[in-house]
C-alpha cells in the first residue's frame, strides 16, 4: 500500500525475490515523489542509501541518475562518517520511479485507497479493501502509508486532511489499523515555503559547488552505472534578528504552539519556530537555496526554514532574509500530523506479531526521512515474499549494516518522536562505512534472490581487488601511489586504506559490547553525573538518562531509547570515573 520510498523498495524487493506483487497507490502521477527535500542521503542517511543499492535496491540508482548536485559530507573526519549527499531534480526523480515501477513485468500498479485489510478468525491477512468498494486478494500485505495515515496538514489556523498537498489521506485505515489492536502514536513533520528562482538575487549569495569527482552511489565498475546530468550550484544564506523577531512577534499564529497540533515533530530537524525559540542565542541559521530542478522553471527549496506560520507571515520572513528581498513564495510551507504505529509490535522482520502476513515499512514505523523508509521498504518486501515462499528471512545485524540498527531500534525501543538515523546510533560505526556497504551485505542479498549471480560476481572481483591493494599497501607500509600490479583505480585504493585504517577494530567492539551487556559490565554511575556534556552522547540519549538517573549501567540499559552506541559511550565513562576513584580510595 502506498508507492513512496518504502512502498517501491517494498515491490521491488519482493518481485526480485520471486512473487507476483500488486501495488496499490493514491494515484500514479505521484509515485516516488520527493516531497520534501530534493535529496537523497547525508549524514547516516548516505550509508543507508549504500546498504540499500547493496541489497539490490532501487534509490541509489535513481538518486544517480537524477542527480544535479553532489557533496561528500564530513570529508575532513575519517572514512567511517563520510557521508554521500546528492540532490536531485525532483521531476525526473519522480519520472525515473514511475517508468521503473510501472514498465516492471512482475508489478501490477493500481489507483485507489485502500480503506481496511482483510483478516481472517486466526488473525491471518487475506485481502485488502478500496475506497470503492472493490476487494483484492493478498497472500501478504506491506503497509508503507508515510504520512498519509489520519494525515493532516496545518498552515497557521488552516487546517486541511491530507497527507501532502492535494492528496487525500488515509483515514479509514487509522481507525482500523486501532480496532486490530495496533497502538497508535501522533507525530508530526513539515516542509519549507518553494520560492520562484526569479526575483532572488544570486549575486548577492554564497555559491556551493558540487564535489569533484562528482559522487555516487553506484559504483564506477557497474556496467549499467546511470549517465550523468548537467550540475547546478546550491547558495547559502542566513537568517538574521529581522527575521527571528517577526517569528517571534507570530509564534501565536504558529500551530505548534497555539496548541493545535498535538503530534511530536523531529528533533533534529527542527521548523524555523523552534529554532528560534530554542537556540535563543543564535544569532542566524543557515539556509541552502536548492533548486529542485535543472528546468528554468524550477522551484527552490530553501532548506532550513520549515514553517507551518500563516502564508503572509512566510511572505514576510522571507523577504527578510539577505538576497530574498524580493523573493515570491509560490507555495508555503506546511506541517503535517499524522499516525503512526507503534514498532514494538513488529518483529525483526517488520512483521506484526499478531496479524500473520501484515508487515509495516517507512513513516508509519515513527520513521523520517527517505532512507530510513527506503531500507525498511527492501526489508519488509523481501520478507513478505521470502514468507510466502517458506523461505528464511532476510535478517541484518547490528554489525553487519545501518538497516540492522534502524530495524533493531525500532522494534525493541519504538518512537515516541520522529526516528531519524544519525552514525551514533551505531556502536560498530566505525565498520559500517559506506565505502564497504557490498562487502558487508552482498553475500546476504545474493542468498536471499535480492541480487543476480552476475552482480554477486561483480562484487566479488571488487572485493580480490581490494585485498590486492591492502597487501600492496601493508608491503608499502601505507605509502605510496596506485598499489598493486593492475594499476587498481583510486576508489579501489581508496576503499583498501580505510579497511588498512580500521583493520582489528571488529573484534575489540565486540569483546566491549559482550562486556557491556554481562554482570562484569555492570559499573555504577554517580547520580548528579552531567550526561551532557559526554562526549558520544547524543542530546536525545542525554535527555533519557537525565530524566531517569540510573545508579548503573545495567539500570541506564533497561531505559527506553537508550541504544546500544550510547550504552558503549556511558559504559566507557564510567569505567574511566571508576579508575580514576581508585588512588582517592587507597589513601586515608
Amino acid at each position: 500500500m502506498g508507492a513512496g520510498h518504502a512502498g517501491l523498495e517494498a515491490a521491488f524487493a519482493a518481485a526480485r525475490v520471486g512473487v507476483p506483487v500488486t501495488v496499490v497507490t493514491g494515484t500514479r502521477a505521484t509515485i516516488g515523489q520527493t516531497p520534501c527535500n530534493p535529496s537523497v542521503g547525508g549524514v547516516a542517511k548516505g550509508h543507508l542509501v549504500h546498504e540499500i543499492h547493496a541489497l539490490g535496491g532501487f534509490m541509489g540508482r535513481a538518486a544517480d541518475a537524477c542527480a544535479i548536485h553532489g557533496r561528500v559530507l564530513n570529508l575532513s573526519k575519517g572514512p567511517a562518517v563520510h557521508a554521500t549527499r546528492l540532490q536531485v531534480d525532483k521531476p525526473r526523480y519522480g519520472r525515473y520511479a514511475q517508468a521503473s515501477l510501472l514498465d516492471h513485468p512482475g508489478i501490477t500498479t493500481i489507483e485507489g485507497l485502500v480503506e481496511a485489510v482483510g483478516v481472517d478468525d486466526r488473525g491471518r491477512v487475506r485481502s485488502v479493501r478500496l475506497a470503492d468498494g472493490s476487494e483484492l486478494e493478498a497472500g501478504a500485505v506491506v503497509i508503507t502509508t508515510g504520512t498519509f495515515l489520519g494525515g493532516v496538514l496545518h498552515t497557521g489556523a488552516s487546517q486541511t486532511p491530507g497527507g501532502r498537498v492535494g492528496e487525500a489521506p488515509a483515514t479509514a485505515l487509522s481507525q482500523q489499523l486501532r480496532s486490530l489492536g495496533f497502538r497508535l502514536v501522533r507525530l508530526k513533520t513539515g516542509t519549507p515555503p518553494r520560492l520562484a528562482r526569479a526575483g532572488i538575487d544570486w549575486d548577492a549569495l554564497e555559491p556551493q559547488g558540487s564535489d569533484d569527482p562528482f559522487p555516487r552511489f553506484c559504483a564506477a565498475d557497474e556496467p549499467d552505472a546511470p549517465a550523468r546530468l548537467p550540475e547546478v550550484h546550491c547558495h547559502i544564506t542566513f537568517t538574521n534578528e529581522a527575521v527571528h523577531e517577526l517569528i517571534r512577534a507570530h509564534l501565536h499564529e504558529s500551530p505548534m504552539y497555539s496548541g493545535q497540533i498535538k503530534g511530536i515533530g523531529p528533533r533534529y530537524c527542527p521548523s524555523l519556530e523552534d529554532k528560534v525559540v530554542r537556540f535563543a542565542d543564535k544569532p542566524r541559521h543557515q539556509i541552502f537555496l536548492e533548486p529542485e530542478g535543472l528546468e528554468p522553471d524550477a522551484l527552490i527549496y530553501p532548506n532550513g526554514i520549515s514553517t507551518s506560520l500563516p502564508a503572509e507571515v512566510q511572505d514576510a520572513f522571507v523577504r527578510a532574509i539577505p538576497g530574498l528581498e524580493h523573493a515570491r513564495v509560490v507555495r508555503p510551507g506546511y506541517a503535517v500530523e499524522y499516525d503512526a504505529v507503534d514498532a514494538r509490535a513488529l518483529t525483526h522482520e517488520l512483521a506484526s506479531k499478531d496479524h500473520e502476513g501484515m508487515y509495516f515499512a517507512g513513516q508509519i514505523n515513527g520513521t523520517s526521512g527517505y532512507e530510513e523508509a527506503g531500507i525498511q521498504g527492501l526489508i519488509a518486501g523481501a520478507n513478505a515474499a521470502l514468507w510466502l515462499r517458506e523461505r528464511a528471512p532476510l535478517h541484518v545485524a547490528r554489525d553487519q549494516g545501518y538497516a540492522g540498527v534502524l530495524v533493531d531500534d525500532l522494534v525493541t525501543q519504538g518512537c515516541d518522536e520522529p526516528y531519524r538515523m544519525f552514525t551514533s546510533r551505531a556502536e560498530f560505526r566505525l565498520l559500517l562505512r559506506e565505502d564497504n556497504a557490498d562487502d558487508r551485505l552482498a553475500g546476504l542479498a545474493h542468498a536471499h534472490g535480492l541480487i543476480s549471480d552476475a552482480r554477486h560476481e561483480l562484487v566479488q572481483r571488487r572485493l580480490e581487488l581490494v585485498e590486492r591493494a591492502v597487501a600492496e599497501l601493508d608491503r608499502r607500509g601505507g605509502s605510496g601511489p596506485g598499489p598493486g600490479p593492475d594499476h587498481a583505480p583510486a576508489w579501489i585504493v581508496a576503499k583498501a586504506q580505510a579497511r588498512r585504517t580500521y583493520a582489528g577494530y571488529l573484534e575489540r567492539q565486540r569483546r566491549e559490547v559482550a562486556r557491556i551487556r554481562g554482570d562484569a559490565g555492570n559499573v555504577r554511575l554517580p547520580l548528579d553525573l552531567d550526561y551532557f556534556a559526554l562526549d558520544g552522547l547524543t542530546r536525545e540519549a542525554a535527555e533519557r538518562l537525565a530524566r531517569v538517573r540510573p545508579g548503573t549501567t545495567h539500570q541506564a540499559a533497561r531505559i527506553p531509547g537508550i541504544t546500544p552506541a550510547a550504552l558503549s559511550c556511558l559504559w566507557a565513562h564510567a569505567r574511566t570515573l571508576k579508575r580514576q576513584a581508585r588512588p582517592e580510595s587507597s589513601t586515608g
